[in-house]
């Protein structure tokens, strides 16, 4: 009786090792399936860095994560300026599928929409838009959408030779009741001075030419250098001094008198926003700062 139950037992053992063997080498090629959910390509770091008269919110977005700072800014002049909030869509779009482009000591960040009051005065709709949103009359020559919702321009509301009142074209602007008086640029110099980037970048529209940023100490020799770099890749004039008319009060000056070199790429019109010259000039940038 052992020695059968023995028997029973080991007969059962060698099936099991030989079932297992013919599986093993049956199967041994074969790989499973395995469901994979792909998974951006860029990392991105958001923040809002401020609100607007009216409670909309001016938004960083960042790219990178490098050292060096490089800063763009669109649509410091709204609706007016609309096609520079539209290149900085475009270019958070590139930059969360390129970001391999971006060098690893620098960090790229985009503020698309610096006056959004005004933006949404003239797309009139919320958060982004796309070129089918825009209007078919690019400039009716009253400026709408330039100013904020306390209508003042912007862009001369920052502490460089600030006047309460002062020039765009042949026409007087309000600047505010004094230097940062306005939220939105209150945003702007706020990340200014706890970043402390590399430079900025100002998207505008429309004299088709890169212009250099001066105070009362004059140009930055940096300042003149990004100038150049970006004109000469982007293909537009490079100006080193605005003298159409008396400007008081810019973005790029008061980052000049803080010693931050900026510069303001105007483009051609204001309807288009000209996408090769401007990925030309930005990736110029990246190899100055590289």
């Amino acid at each position: 009786m052992k020695k059968s139950l023995a028997l029973t037992i080991i007969t059962i053992i060698a099936l099991l090792v030989v079932g297992g063997f013919w599986y093993i080498q049956s199967n041994k090629n074969h790989v499973p399936e395995v469901s994979v959910t792909p998974v951006a390509t860029s990392t991105v770091t958001h923040q809002t860095i401020g609100t607007s008269v009216e409670g909309r919110s001016i938004d960083a977005y960042t790219y990178g994560t490098g050292d060096k700072e490089l800063v763009f800014v669109g649509g410091i002049h709204g609706g007016y300026e609309w096609n520079s909030v539209l290149l900085a869509y475009e270019f958070m779009d590139y930059f969360q599928i390129h970001d391999k482009e971006i060098p690893s000591s620098i960090r790229i960040t985009i503020i698309p929409s610096a006056n959004p009051d005004g933006v949404y005065k003239v797309i009139g709709k919320e958060g982004r838009f796309t070129l089918a949103d825009a209007p078919t009359v690019a400039d009716d020559g009253t400026g709408k959408g330039r100013f904020n919702a306390n209508n003042v321009d912007l862009n001369r509301n920052f502490a460089c030779k600030w006047q309460s009142t002062s020039t765009w074209r042949s026409k007087s602007v309000s600047a505010g009741t004094e230097a940062f008086s306005e939220p939105e640029a209150k945003a702007i110099r706020d990340y200014a001075t706890s970043h402390t980037p590399e430079a900025f970048v100002f998207w505008h529209s429309q004299s088709n030419a890169v212009y250099a940023s001066e105070c009362e100490k004059g140009i930055l020799p940096e300042t003149l250098a990004i100038m150049k770099a970006y004109s000469g890749a982007a293909g537009y004039k490079a100006v080193d001094s605005f003298n159409a008319y008396p400007v008081t009060g810019d973005a790029e000056g008061w980052l000049a008198s803080i010693n931050i070199p900026a510069i303001t790429v105007e483009l051609a019109t204001h309807a288009t926003v000209e996408w090769d010259r401007n990925l030309l000039g930005v990736k110029a940038l990246l190899e100055h700062y590289r």
